[in-house]
C-alpha cells in the first residue's frame, strides 16, 4: 500500500516493495510485445471502466474519417503544412 504524510511525503509499505520489485523483474523478463500489452492494461486500470458508447463513436469516427480517404474526399496534408496550419490558428 502506498501511504501519504500531511507533508506530501510518499512512502510504500516494505513488504509490498518487495513485492512490486518481484512483479516488475517478472514484467521486464516478459517478451516486448508482451511488455506493452501488460503497460497498456496497467494504464487502462488507472482510466476507470471503458464507456462503451465512447468507444462506439470513435469507431464510427474512425471508419467515417478511412471511408474519406479511401473515397478521395478527404484533403490529406503532409505534417510540416498541418503543423503550419495549426499554427497559424493559434497566433489567430
Amino acid at each position: 500500500m502506498i501511504y501519504s504524510s500531511p507533508s506530501g511525503k510518499i512512502w510504500m509499505n516494505p513488504m509490498e516493495t518487495v513485492q512490486l520489485k518481484s512483479i516488475k523483474n517478472a514484467a521486464m523478463s516478459l517478451p516486448e510485445k508482451e511488455r506493452a500489452q501488460l503497460a497498456h492494461d496497467l494504464v487502462a486500470s488507472l482510466d476507470g471502466s471503458a464507456d462503451m458508447s465512447v468507444i462506439e463513436a470513435w469507431d464510427a469516427e474512425i471508419c467515417r474519417r478511412i471511408n474519406e480517404i479511401e473515397s478521395g474526399n478527404a484533403e490529406l496534408l503532409d505534417a510540416s503544412e498541418a503543423i503550419s496550419l495549426a499554427r497559424a490558428r493559434i497566433k489567430a
